[in-house]
């Protein structure tokens, strides 16, 4: 079985890793998957260039499952999937 760890810390795995506000939606003490590859716990946050819907593809959701989040902008608001995350990133700057 994968490693697992709390809908808390991987909210703030992804935020120290990846620099991206994610909000799970379910209890806090909820048990997920770690934010891991096959290889290993990430080591390096994903390239800017890709998509938040890519992102969310390739490692969040194979973490949480069908659980429900909502990404948070720099500006509070929910930003489009086609978004990079470079652009994402750079919008906690302001």
């Amino acid at each position: 079985m994968p490693n697992t760890i709390t809908v808390r810390e991987l909210e703030e795995r992804i935020l120290e890793l990846e620099e991206i506000v994610i909000r799970i939606r379910a209890p806090h003490l909820s048990i997920v998957r770690e934010y891991a590859s096959k290889d290993g716990p990430y080591t390096r946050k994903a390239a800017g260039t890709t998509s938040i819907t890519d992102w969310l593809e390739q490692r969040v959701k194979p973490c949480i499952g069908d659980l429900e989040y909502s990404i948070i902008s720099g500006e509070y608001t929910t930003p489009h999937g086609r978004t990079k995350l470079s652009t994402l990133r750079n919008s906690y700057e302001q």
